[in-house]
């Protein structure tokens, strides 16, 4: 994975290169960084996202040709989580606090939501493997209820903890 905060900072233009020596506008030009190096994190994380549902729908017709009906509203639940995160992930607030914003987001918040951001993709590597793991159970019957679950599982916590980094932002303890 790429250093997103580091690609901001390094396409910058000479201009803002220096400005940052003046006195109070380089913390400026730092939160402004941070927050377009949170927005390009976002948005990898909800391609990602994407990719793993386009996945799970191929996995669905599958199992609906196997015979599987009877799993299809486990795994539309775990599909549904999974678009309603990656649109959440993708439309999120951003770090951007103007003067007249209600909610202020200083600098230390940027860096919690920048490793909240961080952390779906660990997320989206566990919700991988549990797909492949309900590709490996196709017809084992024993096994499959499981990996469904565990899917669901994941995809729950996805969305939970999207919503911790929404608390990062309103500072709700």
């Amino acid at each position: 994975m790429s250093d997103f905060f580091g690609q901001v900072t390094d396409d910058q233009d000479p201009l803002k290169k220096l400005a940052s020596y003046i006195p109070g506008f380089s913390g400026y030009i730092e939160r402004q960084n941070r927050r377009a190096a949170d927005k390009l994190l976002r948005d990898t994380v909800a391609r990602r996202f994407d990719e793993l549902v386009k996945r799970l729908s191929a996995l669905q017709t599958e199992l609906i040709s196997q015979g599987g009906l009877e799993f299809m509203d486990d795994m539309e639940k775990s599909a549904v989580l999974m678009r309603t995160f990656a649109d959440k992930i993708r439309n999120a607030t951003y770090g951007y606090s103007g003067l007249f914003d209600a909610v202020k987001i200083n600098e230390g918040e940027l860096a919690q939501l920048y490793a909240f951001d961080n952390a779906f993709f660990d997320l989206a590597q566990q919700i991988s493997n549990a797909i492949d793991t309900i590709e490996q159970s196709l017809g084992n019957s024993d096994g499959l209820p499981a990996a469904i679950r565990n899917l669901n599982s994941l995809t729950r916590q996805a969305v939970t903890t999207f919503d911790r980094r929404y608390e990062v932002i309103v500072g709700v303890k």
